[in-house]
């Protein structure tokens, strides 16, 4: 049945309606997770909120991601991709709108709790709808359609700052926080347009399940789909089986901790400008705008060369390109070229890097776990990936001798050590990939004999084993 996938030339309607249902997904749980920082500007003062309030507010989600990549990519494997996706969609949807009824009085303590559960839920969904999307395409557009689905991400933050600004002045924060709750309605579209995954159905061996399935993804008549002559007994892969694949689970933790390094360079790089430049912060964000498309522009080339040229090769690239230039946007940060800034030459340079990394990175870490823990596993790399948006504020801070964690004020003093930090992050996750197998051209089915025969106790060990018992 799988062949029929493999053998495809081109995508189906049905296989787009699942892509773009992916694509909405992240984009909108972006959408809530960073419209705190919209919503913030707007309570801070009138709160009277101290710093570690402040800070308590903010740093919530990225600490509820953690332990929500791990508990949701579990579930996924456990229960089905499908209704986890649903799930982690109201997990962040539902928590974003209950903020509209936030107290005055202790409100910030109420906002801390339903952050967390925000970041429970959007690291959630991320750890699964990769996996989902990867089930029903050919291996041959399989590194392609994942970078896609990654590279739509920044839309829900531009989303987010649209409605801070538009919106909330008209219906008060509290408005934008209702506004919020729309991602739930995704549920509905996930529920039309998205059937469980053929791979995991076969493998809980719901066989005429998994025969409808991949008929809806071709859109043809299941009866033309032929069953096999035998099924094999697949067993239960517990999620404790994730400590059998240290070399997944320390390239896929690698590669995702150069979030540290993004994020760091974006916290700083709108006050970077405006110190650099002398200009003011609504001039900074307008040059931002233009760091930003080359960024999605990065996302978009990486998105091709995933299945051109292979992860491991892109990743290797991306990563040393991105440390590389944030390294000279640190040393040449007072040069020009005329008029124009060779810092935010060498910016929009880190970002196109920088951001195209997230378009390797994600479907990659879906690819080096075997089938039983494709979600469970991402979910832990993914999950202790989540730490760098602690590490890059927390590091930040330290070089500049600040006791400000969250968001550390620029200083031009400390450009060139705090750039290197953030460098060094970038280049880590570069050199990750190097140790990491090679996806590109292999099906699913591929890399799970490969890895798990890798696994498997050598000959000699096996022996001993069983004359000991």
């Amino acid at each position: 049945m799988l062949d029929m996938i493999e053998r495809q030339a081109r995508l189906t309607v049905n296989q787009w309606k699942i892509i773009v249902a992916a694509i909405l997904g992240d984009m909108l749980d972006f959408f809530d997770f960073y419209l705190i920082g919209y919503v913030l500007a707007f309570i801070v003062v009138p709160w009277q909120l101290t710093f570690g309030q402040s800070a308590m507010v903010l740093l919530s989600a990225g600490l509820g991601a953690v332990p929500g990549a791990f508990f949701w990519g579990w579930m996924a494997d456990k229960v089905g991709r499908r209704r986890v996706f649903i799930l982690t969609a109201l997990n962040f949807s539902i928590p974003t709108g209950l903020m509209a009824l936030t107290p005055d009085a202790g409100g910030w303590i109420y906002l801390t709790i339903c952050r967390f559960m925000v970041g429970f839920g959007v690291s959630g969904l991320f750890a699964v709808d990769l996996p989902l999307v990867q089930e029903f395409v050919p291996t041959h557009k399989r590194g392609w359609v994942g970078g896609l689905v990654t590279s739509c991400l920044p839309l829900g933050n531009i989303g987010g700052a649209i409605f801070g600004a538009f919106l909330a002045p008209v219906f008060g924060w509290r408005g934008l926080f209702a506004v919020g709750l729309l991602p739930a309605l995704l549920t509905l579209l996930i529920r039309a347009w998205v059937p469980e995954s053929p791979r995991w159905l076969i493998r809980k061996g719901r066989i005429a399940e998994a025969r409808k399935s991949v008929a809806w993804a071709l859109m043809i008549d299941p009866k033309d789909v032929a069953l096999p002559d035998r099924i094999e007994e697949v067993p239960h892969t517990p999620w404790i089986e994730i400590f059998k694949y240290p070399r997944s689970m320390i390239v896929s933790t690698l590669t995702s901790l150069s979030q540290t390094s993004g994020i760091g360079i974006l916290m700083w790089a709108t006050t970077l400008l405006v110190l650099i430049l002398k200009i003011s912060p609504a001039e900074a964000a307008q040059m931002m705008i233009w760091v930003g498309l080359t960024g999605f522009a990065g996302r978009l080339v990486c998105s091709y060369a995933n299945d051109a040229i292979g992860r491991r090769p892109a990743g290797f690239i991306v990563g040393m390109g991105g440390a590389l230039f944030m390294a000279l946007a640190g040393f040449y940060y007072n040069a020009f070229i005329g008029t124009v800034s060779v810092f935010w030459l060498f910016l929009m340079v880190q970002r196109f890097f920088g951001d195209g990394a997230y378009a390797v990175i994600g479907p990659y870490s879906a690819e080096i776990w075997p089938a039983g823990l494709r979600t469970s596993g991402m979910g832990f790399g993914y999950g202790l990936g989540n730490l760098g948006k602690v590490i890059g504020p927390l590091g930040l801070a330290l070089i500049c001798g600040q006791s400000n964690f969250v968001s550390p004020k620029a200083s031009l003093d400390f450009i060139v050590p705090a750039l290197l930090f953030l460098a060094f992050w970038s280049a880590l996750a570069g050199v990750a990939f190097l140790f990491g197998i090679e996806t590109k051209g292999r099906s699913i089915e591929e890399i799970d004999s490969q890895l798990t025969a890798g696994a498997a106790p050598k000959p000699r060990l096996a022996k001993a084993r069983a004359a000991a018992e």
